[in-house]
């Protein structure tokens, strides 16, 4: 049996990576990896499924025992991922995707040279505004603090061995499908 493939999408916060994970999750052939973190759970989110939902303290131990194959703070919260499901998944043929920050991208990269990384752009700037404000989550200050930071991100585009565009997300799950064919 091949091993599985190692995906990583990345991109902006808000261009869509939730929604394209969520979609690829009913393709037998990928399994989506499920992050630990140490922010609250999101009304709806459920522990094992949406993330591992841990305190600071387990995280910095997870870390700290090598159970990471990648880690990064974003936004005060802690996430990383573990590293034995991953490796699991793949040793038994099937393709992971990650759904990271860029900074997790880039240790990826470090550790895992045949890991495919794929940025996921937003089809303009103002559709990326106004998914951000739209979410109804935020306060002004941390919508411009999200701006910022997304503009910042995208400019990390031309590290990644492809960029695919969210104009529909039904397109980006076919794309990735294929890149994880080659």
């Amino acid at each position: 049996m091949a091993r599985g493939k190692l995906i990583v999408l990345s991109g902006p916060g808000g261009v869509g990576k939730s929604t394209i994970s969520q979609e690829l999750r009913k393709h037998d052939d990928f399994t989506l990896s499920v992050s630990y973190t140490t922010r609250k759970p999101r009304i709806g989110e459920i522990d094992g499924v949406h993330y591992h939902f841990v305190t600071d303290e387990e995280f910095t131990e997870l870390v700290h025992n090598n159970e990471m194959l990648e880690h990064a703070e974003f936004a005060g919260n802690k996430y990383g991922t573990p590293r034995k499901e991953v490796e699991s998944a793949r040793n038994a043929g099937r393709n992971v995707l990650l759904e990271i920050e860029i900074s997790g991208a880039r240790q990826i990269r470090e550790h895992d040279s045949s890991a495919l990384l794929v940025f996921l752009m937003p089809p303009s700037w103002e559709v990326l505004k106004a998914r951000i404000e739209g979410r109804g989550t935020d306060t002004p200050e941390r919508i411009a603090a999200r701006l910022a930071l997304a503009e910042e991100e995208m400019a990390a585009a031309k590290e990644f061995d492809e960029i695919l565009i969210n104009h529909e997300v039904g397109e980006v799950v076919q794309g990735l499908i294929a890149l994880a064919a080659r």
